[in-house]
């Protein structure tokens, strides 16, 4: 059992004054595992009647010259768990969950109306993982006429477009860039 250091701080924020009239109320709560090991632990806790939620994309994999269609986790080393709070260190008796994703120390639950919102987003639209582009961060640019280049993402202007300044023979650039043709540099 690979329990880690955690405080079992009270909720904070709208859903206190629910948790003191009924201590059992079950809540969202977000496991990180390690990576690779998100299938296992989600059936391990099912088989341990803990109700999980494991958002799960597809992908074609090529391996030795053939196509394979495979399901991989939409966020990667992640595992949804819905448990009462007086429960919410139970995943951690697993060896593969390295610990519960919280704030400050404390363990973070994760309102219902986000987990249904994501369950509705994804049983109507298709979906992948996407990297988490924020000012500041250092990206590879795949695609245009600026295709091979680093730089850095100034900012962001409204989900589609981001400005990202070039460093190119001391100088720097503005550029107006889609999102789909950078990828987080190494």
């Amino acid at each position: 059992m690979s329990l880690t250091m955690a405080k079992l701080c009270p909720d904070l924020g709208p859903l206190s004054s629910d948790l003191e009239a009924s201590a059992e109320v079950s809540q969202w709560y977000a496991a990180y595992t390690q990576p690779r090991h998100e299938k296992s632990v989600e059936k391990h806790l099912r088989m341990r009647e803990i109700e999980t939620y494991l958002p799960l994309h597809r992908e074609i994999r090529r391996w030795n010259g053939r196509s394979v269609q495979v399901e991989l986790p939409l966020f990667t080393s992640y595992v949804f768990v819905r448990l009462p709070s007086s429960q919410r260190l139970r995943p951690l008796e697993h060896r593969s969950v390295i610990s519960m994703v919280g704030f400050g120390g404390c363990i973070a639950a994760i309102p219902d109306s986000e987990i249904e919102a994501l369950q509705n987003a994804l049983s109507k639209r298709k979906s992948e993982p996407y990297p988490y582009f924020s000012p500041g961060k250092r990206v590879r640019i795949d695609a245009g006429p600026l295709a091979g280049l680093e730089g850095t993402i100034v900012r962001k202007k409204g989900s589609l477009r981001m400005i990202v300044s070039v460093a190119f023979l001391q100088r720097s650039i503005a550029v107006d860039l889609e999102p789909a043709d950078l990828r987080l540099a190494a």
